[in-house]
C-alpha cells in the first residue's frame, strides 16, 4: 500500500507505467467536476470510477481485495477512513468473483484517514475497507482508478 498526497505524485515516477499513468490522470483532471461513473483511460487496462457516497459505520463496511487490478483511490472532496491489512492475515468470507474481481474478508486491520487531495494505492495483496466514517458520516467524492495487473 502507498499513501500520499496527489501533489507528491512525481515521487512515484518509478512505479509500473499503468500506475504512473493513473496518477497522471488524477493530477491532470478536475476531480470535483468529473461526471460520476466510469471513464476509460486505456480501455479495461486502465479506467476511473467516479463515486459519490456517504461514509458509514465500520460495522457496515467490509474488507475487500482484488486480483486483476490495483486500486488508486483518491479523495476529491470530503474525508473517509479506510481499513488496511495484508491479505495473508485475513479470512475470506465471500469467495472471489472473477466477474466482479473482488473477494471479501474479515480480520483485524489498521484504519487511516484520507482527505481531499490524498490517494492510496492498493495492490492485490492489500485488503482494504473503504467508506468508513470518522466521528460522523461524511459525503465523499472519490475517484478510483483501476489499473490492470497484466495485459
Amino acid at each position: 500500500m502507498i499513501l500520499d498526497r496527489l501533489s507528491n505524485a512525481d515521487l512515484y515516477r518509478g512505479l509500473p507505467a499503468r500506475l504512473w499513468q493513473g496518477l497522471q490522470y488524477l493530477r491532470s483532471s478536475n476531480l470535483a467536476e468529473i461526471e460520476v461513473g466510469r471513464h476509460d483511460i486505456d480501455g479495461d487496462r486502465l479506467y476511473a470510477l467516479v463515486q459519490e457516497y456517504t461514509t458509514r459505520l465500520p460495522s457496515e463496511c467490509r474488507y475487500e481485495a482484488h486480483r486483476k487490478y490495483f486500486d488508486i483511490q483518491c479523495i476529491a472532496t470530503g474525508a473517509e477512513r479506510i481499513g488496511w491489512a495484508p491479505l495473508a492475515g485475513m479470512q475470506e468470507t465471500i469467495h472471489y468473483s472473477e466477474d466482479k474481481d473482488v473477494a471479501f474478508y474479515q480480520g483485524q486491520g489498521d484504519l487511516f484517514t484520507l482527505t481531499a487531495g490524498m490517494f492510496a494505492i492498493f495492490a492485490p495483496h492489500d485488503v482494504h475497507m473503504p467508506c468508513v466514517q470518522s466521528a460522523a458520516p461524511s459525503v465523499v467524492r472519490k475517484i478510483v482508478v483501476k489499473a490492470a495487473v497484466e495485459d
